[in-house]
């Protein structure tokens, strides 16, 4: 029998509190809660069940610091960002990287700069295709 080490892959809920802990480091539940309230309406309780699941699921750790907890993302931003466009491109794109990126730029929000990085990126992978 194997046992998947695997960690599962966030709620969108989550992904909002892994984005303020890549973004500062690690934090408090007030400090990410704060953090989350200049977004939308949401409770501390909301934040501190929210962040107690995610470290039962090994998504962020806590550490004890005095009698406050300071939680951490315990997965990547590139590793989780890497799994879930690979999912997306698969399930969504039929797992064509082309139709994605094309869907992607097709959003109007690409600015100047964005695509001229694009551009340079396209350009190196082609040069390591050779």
């Amino acid at each position: 029998m194997t046992i998947n080490t695997e960690k599962p892959r966030p709620t969108e809920a989550e992904l909002e509190i892994l984005a303020v802990l890549w973004e500062e480091g690690p934090s408090t539940v007030r400090f990410v809660n704060d953090i989350l309230k200049q977004k939308r309406e949401i409770g501390y309780t909301t934040t501190l069940k929210i962040m107690q699941i995610m470290s039962d699921k090994g998504l962020v750790s806590r550490e004890l610091d005095g009698r406050t907890h300071v939680y951490a993302a315990a997965i990547s931003q590139k590793d989780t960002q890497e799994k879930m466009i690979g999912k997306l491109m698969d399930s969504v794109f039929g797992g064509s990287a082309g139709k994605l990126v094309m869907s992607a730029l097709g959003q109007n929000n690409t600015s100047v700069q964005e695509l001229e990085e694009i551009r340079k990126y396209i350009q190196e992978l082609q040069k390591s295709k050779k």
